[in-house]
C-alpha cells in the first residue's frame, strides 16, 4: 500500500506526542520495514525540520529528518501539484498541496490526525488508529 504521511503523524512520533506517538510509530515502522510504501509531501519535510528544531534542537532535527528520508519518499511539489491544489476546494492550502502530491505518486491512502481537513479528498483518508486497524485486519 502506498501511503502519504501527513506531517502531524510524523511529528507525533518524532516529538513523542502522547497518546498519538504509538500509532504513528507502528505505521512509520511498517514503512521502514518495507511493509508499506511511505511518502511525505516534499514541502512538509521543511516544516518537520523547522518544528522539530524548536523542540529537540538543530542537530537532532537534522538526524531525524535524514533518518525519515531513508524510508519515506518525498512526494514532489511542482507546478502540476500546486495548480491542482489551487483548483480543489480544500479549506487549507497546505493540505491541498499534500493531497495533490499524494495523487501524483499514486498514493492509495493519506494518514493524518486531521481527517476533517481532507473531507473532499479523492484518496481514502485515515486517522493513524484507523489505518493501524485496517492493516492489522489484512495481515
Amino acid at each position: 500500500m502506498r501511503v502519504l504521511f501527513d506531517i502531524d503523524v510524523i511529528l507525533d512520533l518524532l516529538l513523542d506526542r502522547r497518546p498519538f506517538a504509538n500509532d504513528a510509530g507502528i505505521l512509520l515502522s511498517k514503512a521502514e520495514l518495507g511493509e508499506l510504501i511511505g511518502y511525505v509531501c516534499a514541502t512538509g519535510v521543511t516544516t518537520v525540520h523547522y518544528l522539530a528544531r524548536k523542540a529537540i534542537g538543530e542537530r537532532r532535527a537534522r538526524l531525524e529528518v535524514q533518518k525519515l528520508l531513508t524510508f519515506l519518499e518525498p512526494a514532489m511539489v511542482n507546478r502540476v501539484v500546486l495548480e491542482g491544489a489551487l483548483r480543489i476546494k480544500f479549506g487549507d492550502f497546505e493540505d491541498a498541496v499534500s493531497h495533490e502530491a499524494a495523487r501524483q505518486v499514486g498514493a492509495e491512502a493519506i494518514v493524518t490526525r486531521n481527517t476533517r481537513d481532507y473531507k473532499k479528498s479523492i484518496i481514502p483518508v485515515y486517522s493513524p488508529s484507523e489505518l493501524v486497524r485496517l492493516l492489522e485486519a489484512v495481515e
